[in-house]
């Protein structure tokens, strides 16, 4: 006689063995998260109840969020984690809010930081210059400066050994390492974005339509980071604002079995960045240079033009003159 009970046991066994695997596959997932480096809801506002994490400047917390800036002009703030990151292989999962009252003017943007200094404010989207380390700006500068093809917001990377100058007026097009086009600004949905460091490549994703999954922005080959920096993010505003939100940071370990590649202990550096390019003039300002020579040409025209009109009158008015005389 078939056994109806044996088939039962069979599946029953099976589903037990799938979510043992599938809780321990959770767990496995939430050990490799490392809470030292991250910063969730509830937000703690003193440094005694959150002690790994610094807030610098602008920056308010609120029960949702943590303010870098508001929507006014002249604001710099900043987050800082205290602990330096010892993970030779990370992931970076940031959940932030960029949005404003400004239609068509806004700006500055954020930066995303892992360097060897931390709690400085400065130039660079709130935080200083000639830095030693990796940083991710997200550009929000609706008017933008400089010679390049691409539009805003923009999203893209510098490692910087401490030498490289920022340069806000050309965008830091001069010592970008790679970038993209993201809208990532006052969307309805949750917007987040990924920075994975791998062995030496160095992978940048959105998650900005609201589609819950990872687009890739670029990724970069020949990358080295040495480890014990930290992780902090900046912003900052100028004639130009907007509030700069971040809802979350998450560092995972990214485990890899089998890596035999050896610590990098020199400072930040990138193979295949492009060397810093000489300062050109950009279209605007040619435009503007020929616009001020051609009103200098008509000024002085228009000067000609009256001093042969005062010629003309004054003789016809000495011409008069004389025949009165006779």
């Amino acid at each position: 006689m078939y056994n109806m009970a044996a088939p039962k046991c069979v599946l029953v066994s099976f589903a037990l063995i799938l979510i043992c695997e599938i809780s321990s596959s959770e767990r496995n997932t939430r050990d490799f998260l490392k809470r030292e480096h991250t910063l969730v809801k509830p937000y703690q506002a003193t440094s005694t109840n959150n002690p790994t994490w610094d807030f610098i400047g602008s920056t308010i917390l609120t029960s949702n969020y943590i303010r870098l800036t508001s929507d006014h002009q002249s604001r710099q703030g900043a987050i800082w984690n205290s602990v330096p990151c010892r993970v030779r292989n990370w992931e970076l999962h940031v959940q932030f809010n960029v949005h404003g009252s400004g239609k068509n003017l806004f700006g500055d943007g954020f930066a995303i930081w892992y360097t060897k200094h931390r709690l400085q404010l400065g130039p660079v989207f709130g935080s200083m210059d000639y830095f030693v380390g990796l940083a991710i700006f997200l550009d929000t500068y609706s008017n933008h400066n400089g010679p390049h093809n691409h539009q805003h917001p923009y999203v893209s990377a510098m490692i910087n050994n401490g030498s490289l100058h920022y340069d806000h007026d050309r965008d830091g097009t001069h010592t970008a390492l790679e970038g993209c086009e993201a809208q990532f600004r006052n969307k309805p949905h949750d917007t987040f974005i990924a920075i994975r460091y791998h062995g030496t490549t160095l992978k940048v994703s959105l998650d900005i339509d609201g589609k819950n999954s990872w687009k890739e922005c670029f990724t970069a080959h020949g990358v080295y980071l040495p480890q014990g920096y930290f992780f902090g993010a900046s912003a900052a505003t100028g004639d130009l604002a907007d509030n700069h939100d971040i809802i979350s940071m998450k560092l995972y370990e990214i485990d890899s079995p089998g890596d035999t590649a050896q610590e990098y202990y020199g400072l930040p550096k990138a193979e295949n960045v492009e060397p810093p390019r000489e300062h050109v003039d950009d279209h605007r300002n040619t435009v503007s240079g020929w616009k001020i020579f051609f009103v200098i040409i008509l000024v002085l025209l228009g000067i000609g033009v009256c001093g042969v009109v005062g010629y003309v009158i004054f003789m016809k008015s000495q011409e008069n003159s004389r025949k009165r005389l006779y």
